[in-house]
């Protein structure tokens, strides 16, 4: 199963690094041959490739021995760090060198869709790519960063001066609760959550495919799902997707781990968590700005 996150969802962590024994056949006491998601010759299970495979039975991720070269949790944590850092950096330099107020606010605007077409078009390329590039996604970090800092410096200005650190905040709540709730194993990543979450993420982003084009063709708010009490449901219903997201992703990395996926795959993981928290931070964003323009 592959988490529902656009980086992961396209493959699982790259099976042909050559790192030893990430493709090899289980040490003695691993999983078999055919519980291994990462193992090569499972052809005959048709979850092979599929790192929740089996896990409806069997909760925890299988342990393997520890590989030179291997991922750990600490390449995770440090990448995850670096790229997050690289999107906080982003912002705060956009938010005091590219001014909403009314003489600068066409061009703070301007360059934040560019940044987000050019973050758009780097998490494709780096999506599509068999390895990750950590230049790109470091890359990509700096001009999320750049959208997201104009977008909650004009929120700031515009609407509540207090609701960007409420939305920070949020979401790192969300990201502990979710941790918190996945090493307590209170949730279960199974074949069935994750097309439960699928199901529901394809629906959700119909939904505000459709509402964009009404809105491009009708103006204002199209169907309302941005705005007003459906506004605040849907926006709700976004962060609890991305918190299905951040569960799906920890279980990917746990079986990345636990399987010895190479060592640069945990910019990878980076990538994909980042991602993750820049959706719970919008839908919170959006939540949160609500509200506050309801009072």
């Amino acid at each position: 199963m592959r988490s529902s996150n656009p980086v992961f969802s396209r493959r699982g962590f790259s099976r042909d690094n050559g790192t030893a024994g990430f493709n090899a056949a289980p040490q003695a006491g691993a999983p078999a041959t055919g519980a291994n998601p990462y193992a090569e010759g499972a052809a005959a299970n048709p979850y092979a490739t599929n790192p929740y495979a089996q896990q409806d039975t069997q909760y925890g991720a299988p342990q393997a021995p520890a590989r030179s070269g291997a991922m750990t949790i600490d390449d995770v944590v440090t990448r995850t760090a670096m790229t997050l850092g690289t999107v906080v950096l982003g912002a705060v330099l956009a938010w005091v060198l590219l001014p909403v107020d009314e003489a600068n606010l066409g061009k703070s605007y301007g360059i934040a869709i560019g940044a987000a077409l050019v973050a758009f078009v780097l998490s494709l390329i780096q999506s599509f790519k068999r390895k990750p590039v950590p230049a790109l996604i470091i890359t990509y970090a700096a001009f999320e960063g750049v959208f997201l800092g104009v977008l909650s410096s004009a929120v700031s200005t515009y609407i509540s001066p207090g609701v960007v650190a409420q939305a920070v905040l949020g979401t790192m709540c969300v990201f502990a609760g979710v941790l918190f709730a996945y090493k307590m194993r209170w949730i279960r990543v199974t074949r069935r959550f994750y097309g439960f979450v699928m199901a529901a993420a394809m629906g959700f982003l119909l939904l505000m495919v459709v509402n964009l084009l009404f809105a491009l063709i009708g103006g204002g708010d199209g169907l309302g799902f941005r705005s007003g009490g459906l506004g605040i449901l849907f926006g709700v219903i976004g962060i609890v997707l991305g918190a299905c997201f951040l569960a799906l992703d920890f279980k990917q990395v746990e079986d990345g781990i636990a399987f010895g996926a190479p060592r640069e795959e945990s910019w990878l993981a980076a990538f994909g968590l980042t991602m993750t928290l820049v959706w719970i931070y919008l839908e919170m964003l959006r939540v949160l700005s609500i509200l506050s323009g309801d009072d």
